[in-house]
């Protein structure tokens, strides 16, 4: 069946996708950040998976990895790589911190590339694949999380160019597109927005306070109500092993349903749902207090 690198694979999607390609017969080297985590990946999975320490954020540290891999495989091919490390920093675009969008963006697209380049090598002598999970925020903008799907409008876009680039040696490029997921990675922005609004200068709470609220009670129950990370996983086997695969896989109704609205309305119209569904402000309801 081959081998496959996944990064982020300590909870959620990515280790969801480690136990998956597993059981399917795969040779599976999954990245986590912490030991124990790998030792508790393993509880679960075959004598052929393999925890491996790493940080997509860090070079030199993938570098590495993809050096242990090669020794790992002695001549067996690398049938691809999934990016699935990612983190979600959330809040109105005024009020992030551009350290805050630096790390969004180091770890979603900076961490992908970098995965990407030193893997490379490895999937052109194999024709290997490689599959980004991306999210249906990647085509479908949404307010008070724009850190979040830039970095995923950005993983589309890369993905799209790198596709074209790499047909010449036959390696796919897949995006999986999932909507809401019940995964660890929206509890923990769900915290990290709780601990913004407590500390939360004036002006944001007096600006967007009510739809910070609204957001993250949607954010709650969409977590609840998300799909399996195991539907994620099932995308990922047929990305990585069905014989034509689709450059994209949509995950999930309320993604469908999402893309759906994006091609039926105009962007004005889709404008409007959702500041109803959000309960922003709408326009021209800001007073002259509100502008200072």
């Amino acid at each position: 069946m081959g081998a496959v690198v996944i990064s982020g694979a300590s909870t959620g999607i990515g280790r969801a996708c480690a136990l998956r390609l597993d059981s399917l017969g795969m040779h599976v080297f999954a990245g986590v950040r912490r030991e124990e985590d790998g030792q508790s990946l393993r509880k679960q999975a075959s004598d052929r998976l393999q925890p491996i320490l790493l940080d997509v954020a860090d070079v030199d540290q993938v570098a590495a990895r993809a050096h242990d891999v090669e020794a790992a495989l002695g001549g067996q091919e690398l049938t691809g790589i999934v990016n699935n490390a990612g983190i979600a920093v959330s809040g109105p675009v005024e009020f992030v911190p551009p350290g805050e969008w630096r790390r969004q963006f180091d770890v979603n697209v900076i961490g992908t590339v970098t995965m990407v380049q030193q893997f490379l090598p490895m999937l052109r002598a194999s024709r290997g694949r490689i599959v980004n999970i991306s999210s249906v925020g990647g085509r479908f903008s949404q307010p008070l999380v724009a850190p979040y799907v830039a970095s995923k409008h950005a993983i589309e876009a890369v993905s799209d160019a790198l596709r074209i680039e790499l047909r010449p040696w036959a390696i796919d490029v897949v995006l999986i597109e999932p909507g809401s997921v019940a995964t660890p990675i929206w509890e923990k922005g769900l915290k990290e927005g709780a601990a913004m609004m407590a500390s939360a200068p004036p002006a944001l709470a007096r600006l967007y306070g009510k739809a910070i609220a609204v957001g993250m009670e949607q954010g709650r129950r969409a977590n609840d109500s998300g799909v399996p990370p195991e539907r994620v996983a099932s995308a990922v086997a047929q990305a990585l092993l069905a014989p034509r695969p689709r450059t994209r896989y949509v995950v999930g109704r309320d993604a469908q349903v999402m893309l759906a609205l994006k091609r039926i309305l105009p962007d004005r119209w889709l404008d409007e749902v959702i500041l109803r569904l959000g309960r922003l402000p709408r326009a021209g309801s800001a007073t002259a207090a509100d502008q200072n």
